[in-house]
């Protein structure tokens, strides 16, 4: 039988398998952390479907997502990505990305990591809604606000207070699963599913060189196809 899930994770595979096994999961790995606020950038004003199709591309286009080496990227690089149609090949999406990944490395020598700074945005834990089923998310929220203020502070671009708050929902400071949804908070799959995706604090080297390197040319609202059911997708945008 299969599962109970929130309304727009339905009717595509990749955005089913984001939604069981990613959306709402706590996040305290760095370099995952550091991954979703480059897709949430890149998702701004286009679908979630968009990103999620081309994250294995991005993956290869920013070196595995690595901040020291995205914060070391030069005109060669900058250049090859506007050309790389596995990406969003937006200049000042990309700009930002490099531009984040200095931002990222400054707080990361600043606090030690970077996972503890986010996640003081919400006291260390998660706010978890349980949202009744269609009820509409909101899109942004007071701590979503104070975040965006805070990043766009410290120099990181693409960082509004929707964005924020997708990529808090995204890292597992926030859960907005639907109460009925098998991955709401307390199901037994979803404890279940939490332990087996549980990812542990990663930090990075608190130095890095600012100078060109040459790496390889090379990946609200949600913006999803609606279920059957006439139920209102959640509004990440």
């Amino acid at each position: 039988m299969e599962p109970i899930r929130c309304a727009w994770s339905l009717g595509d595979s990749l955005l089913t398998a984001y939604h069981d096994a990613e959306w709402g999961i706590p996040v305290h790995n760095d370099r995952v952390l550091f991954e979703f606020l480059i897709l949430e950038g890149a998702q701004a004003g286009l679908s979630w479907l968009t990103i999620l199709k081309r994250r294995e591309s991005y993956r290869q286009a920013f070196a595995g997502f690595d901040p020291q080496a995205i914060a070391r990227f030069g005109p060669r690089q900058l250049k090859a990505l506007m050309a790389n149609p596995g990406v969003i090949r937006n200049r000042l999406k990309i700009e930002g990305a490099v531009k984040n990944a200095q931002a990222f490395l400054a707080v990361c020598e600043e606090q030690g990591a970077f996972a503890p700074y986010i996640w003081s945005f919400v006291d260390g834990r998660p706010i978890v809604n349980r949202p009744a089923p269609g009820q509409p998310i909101p899109a942004t929220s007071p701590q979503s606000d104070a975040m965006s203020k805070a990043l766009k502070k410290r120099g990181f671009t693409f960082v509004g207070s929707t964005i924020c708050y997708a990529f808090m929902q995204a890292a597992g400071m926030v859960n907005d699963h639907a109460r009925n949804c098998f991955r709401a908070p307390g199901a037994p799959i979803s404890r279940l599913a939490s332990t087996s995706t549980e990812r542990s604090e990663h930090t990075f080297s608190q130095t890095f060189s600012k100078k060109p390197i040459d790496l390889p040319a090379h990946p609200a609202n949600f913006t999803a196809p609606q279920p059957k059911a006439a139920v209102p997708a959640p509004k990440r945008r």
